[in-house]
C-alpha cells in the first residue's frame, strides 16, 4: 500500500464512550478558566496504518494513555507530524472550524517529508468532526475562547532499522482553549538568537513536526531568561535573513500601507494564518510583499518611520503586535508604543469571520456540530 495511497477511505468510527467522563459541574469548572493545553476532552481519535492494510481501525475512543513498545521508531527517529486549528462556538450554539482542507494538506506534506502514510482531506474533517460531535460540550462559548484540535500521527513499528516505518497511527485529541490574552492583545518583546536556526535548506522546516519545535526550546528558554516572550530565528546559510518565530510567521508594515513577509523558502512553516492575512489585505488594497527580508532592513525601517508596524501570527494568539526585538547587539523598537491600528484591524476581521460575527465570504468555515 503506497504511502500517499488514500483512495481505500473512508472508513466507518467504531465508537467506544468513556465511561469517566466528567461530569457536568467539573467540566464547567475547567471551562471557566481553561488556559491553552492545560485540560483534554472525554475522547479522542485514533486510526490505524500498515504499509499491507491501508488505513483502517478508525475509531472513537476514551482520551488515555497510549500503549506503544518501546522499539517504536517515534521514540528513536523522531517520526512524527501535527496540526493545530480551532473549533469555534457561535452564537448560535453551533460549532465551526477554520480551513481544516488547508490543515489536511499542509499535514499530508509533513506526511510526505517525515516519510509517513498520508491521510485525505475528507477523512481529516471527517476526524475533526467526530471528536467535536462526541465532545461538543467541552466546546467554549465565552468570548475568545475555543476548542484547541490537535490533530497528529506517529510512526509505532517496533523496528529499530533506520527506514521508513510501516506501522503508523493517526490520533486527534482536543483541549478547551482561554483567551491567549488575559487582559487583552499587547505588544511583545522578542529575542533575536544569532547562536541556534531552526531549520536549514533542505531540512523539514515547511514541515509542522515534533523536531522543528525541539530544536527552538533552548533559544526560547533564552528569550524567557531575557524577559521575552518569543524568539526570532534568521537564515542558516547567511544569518542575516528574517524566518519566523519559534512558532509564528512574521509581517512587517511599511507606512505607505504595504505588507513584507517572509517568502516560503521550504524552511519555514506555510502558516494558514498566514496565508489568511495576506488575502484579507489584498482585499482591502494593501499591496502583500512575499519577500528575502534581513534584520538590518526590519531595523533600519523602524528608525526611519519607514516600518511602522510589526506583527507575528498563528493559530493559537491569531495575531500578535511585536513592540520590541532585543540582541545581543542592539534592540528594534519601542515596547511602550501602542499596538498599530492594521494589525489589530485585521486581527479583528479574522477573528470575526472565525467567530460567525462576519460573513464568510472565502468559504474558510466548515460546521462541524
Amino acid at each position: 500500500m503506497a504511502r500517499n495511497d488514500t483512495t481505500t477511505f473512508p472508513v466507518s468510527f467504531t465508537l467506544t464512550p468513556s465511561t469517566s467522563a466528567r461530569v457536568e459541574a467539573h467540566r464547567d469548572e475547567i471551562l471557566a478558566d481553561p488556559g491553552f493545553g492545560n485540560y483534554f476532552t472525554d475522547h479522542m481519535i485514533e486510526i490505524d496504518w500498515t504499509v499491507d492494510e491501508g488505513w483502517h481501525n478508525a475509531q472513537v475512543k476514551p482520551y488515555g494513555p497510549l500503549s506503544i513498545e518501546p522499539g517504536s521508531a517515534v521514540l528513536h527517529y523522531g517520526q512524527e507530524i501535527f496540526e493545530g486549528l480551532k473549533a469555534y462556538r457561535h452564537a448560535d450554539g453551533s460549532v465551526w472550524t477554520f480551513r481544516p482542507d488547508a490543515n489536511a494538506r499542509r499535514l499530508a506534506r509533513s506526511a510526505r517529508r517525515l516519510a509517513l502514510p498520508e491521510l485525505s482531506v475528507t477523512d481529516f474533517i471527517e476526524s475533526i468532526r467526530q471528536i467535536v460531535e462526541i465532545d461538543n460540550a467541552w466546546v467554549p462559548s465565552a468570548p475568545e475562547t475555543s476548542l484547541y484540535l490537535r490533530p497528529f500521527m506517529i510512526a509505532n513499528e517496533n523496528f529499530l532499522g533506520v527506514r521508513a516505518a510501516h506501522r503508523a497511527a493517526y490520533y486527534v485529541i482536543a483541549s478547551p482553549a482561554g483567551a491567549y490574552f488575559k487582559g487583552g492583545v499587547a505588544p511583545i518583546k522578542i529575542w533575536l538568537t544569532t547562536e541556534y536556526t531552526r531549520a536549514g535548506r533542505g531540512g523539514t522546516g515547511a514541515a509542522k513536526c515534533g523536531g522543528n519545535y525541539a530544536a527552538s526550546l533552548v533559544a526560547q528558554a533564552d528569550a524567557y531568561d531575557r524577559g521575552c516572550a518569543q524568539v526570532l530565528f534568521l537564515d542558516a546559510d547567511t544569518g542575516t535573513k528574517v524566518e519566523e518565530l519559534g512558532g509564528m510567521n512574521v509581517f512587517l508594515v511599511k507606512k505607505d500601507g504595504t505588507l513584507v513577509t517572509p517568502r516560503l523558502t521550504g524552511s519555514i512553516l506555510e502558516g494558514i494564518t498566514r496565508d489568511s492575512i495576506i488575502t484579507l489585505a489584498r482585499e482591502r488594497g494593501h499591496t502583500v510583499e512575499e519577500r528575502d527580508i534581513t534584520i538590518d532592513e526590519w531595523r533600519d525601517g523602524v528608525a526611519s518611520g519607514d516600518i511602522t508596524e510589526v506583527f507575528a501570527c498563528g493559530t493559537a494568539a491569531v495575531v500578535t503586535p511585536i513592540g520590541q526585538v532585543l540582541s545581543d547587539e542592539f534592540s528594534i523598537g519601542d515596547p511602550t508604543a501602542p499596538a498599530g491600528e492594521l494589525t489589530m484591524s485585521l486581527r479583528q476581521e479574522l477573528t470575526d469571520i472565525q467567530y460567525g460575527r462576519l460573513p464568510d465570504t472565502h468559504g474558510w468555515m466548515t460546521k462541524l456540530a
